[in-house]
């Protein structure tokens, strides 16, 4: 027999080393990485409906697009000041 899923329900578990929080809730799971407010939703329509693929495409094109390495950011310059360098040389 099973349990009736008429509140949310949150586990913790690791993924490749770091910590996720898991809450499976009567519309939707979310997966947020511990100690963050934003993360990953999948509702149950979706999966049951086959956009489940369509939403992990999506959300995996928004998380590669919204974490920016920060090594790398800090060592080149942004697009912006290049742009600005760029047209003072040509200024010249």
């Amino acid at each position: 027999m099973t349990t009736k899923l008429d509140r949310p329900l949150k586990r913790e578990l690791s993924i490749g080393g770091k910590p996720y929080t898991l809450t499976i809730a009567p519309d939707a799971m979310h997966l947020i990485p511990k100690g963050h407010r934003k993360g990953y939703e999948l509702a149950w329509v979706d999966l049951v409906s086959g956009d489940a693929a369509l939403a992990t495409a999506l959300n995996a094109s928004l998380a590669r697009g919204s974490k920016p390495d920060i090594e790398k950011n800090a060592k080149a310059p942004s697009k912006a000041k290049a742009m600005r360098s760029r047209r003072q040389r040509s200024k010249r």
